[in-house]
């Protein structure tokens, strides 16, 4: 009796058995509907919804900031430079702090501008419409304004005030970049008329201050080149 033909003989019969499993298993797999590859969740071609051509940066994608629109082209919210320890260097500080993106900074800054503008143009606007303190000093216009303060030394005053009020106003903003205070940028506990009372009205509020902040901006730069260049009082032309 030959062996070697009864190993050959089951050796065949193995890989005849093996190539009709792989043929019927193909064969399934033909008849089940295709699983979708699902890409991983990414925010990398994430568009800036005010400028659609360009990528949101990566530190406005996502945040919920009223009026977040993901607009910074010059990506200033990228930044990794902590600008809180231009007002306090971190040696200062005893224990342990957290580091907050660039991005609260960069709002504080925008809120502030923004409240001081809409105070200005209506303090510009005002002044040439006649409403003006009492004394020869103030009766100018809002052009001349700036030199009459300086020359009688109001201008002094007023910036002696400003800046003691910015030494108190940086500690917390400081404390809010990197001392993990859950302090919200721009956010002074004021609102005498409870115009907040709820989480939706609070949201509300903050976007339309937000969006007349952003328009202060623009109207106070154009009133003041305005009156400058045609010399006149409001309307400006």
């Amino acid at each position: 009796f030959d062996t070697s033909v009864t190993r050959s003989s089951r050796r065949d019969c193995g890989c005849g058995k093996m190539k009709v499993v792989v043929a019927l298993a193909a064969t399934a797999s033909a008849l089940v509907a295709p699983v979708a590859k699902v890409a991983p969740a990414t925010s990398l071609d994430a568009k800036s919804a005010a400028m659609p051509f360009l990528e949101c940066p990566a530190a406005l994608d996502g945040l919920d900031y009223p009026g977040n629109v993901g607009f910074d082209p010059l990506r200033f919210t990228d930044s990794d430079w902590n600008m809180a320890e231009v007002i306090i260097p971190k040696e200062r500080w005893m224990g342990e702090y957290a580091e907050i993106p660039m991005v609260y900074w960069m709002r504080e800054a925008e809120l502030k501008h923004g409240r001081i503008c809409m105070l200005a143009w209506t303090g510009f606007v005002a002044t040439d419409l006649g409403f003006t303190l009492p004394g020869d000093m103030h009766q100018v216009s809002s052009v001349e304004a700036h030199d009459v303060a300086c020359k009688y030394g109001a201008m002094q005053q007023i910036f002696l005030w400003l800046s003691f009020i910015e030494v108190v106003h940086s500690f917390g903003v400081a404390q809010m970049m990197w001392m993990g205070s859950d302090r919200q940028p721009g956010d002074f506990g004021l609102d005498p008329l409870d115009f907040c009372s709820t989480p939706e009205k609070a949201a509300d509020m903050k976007l339309k201050e937000i969006t007349h902040c952003r328009l202060a901006m623009f109207a106070f730069s154009g009133v003041v080149t305005q009156a400058v260049l045609t010399g006149k009082g409001f309307p400006y032309f």
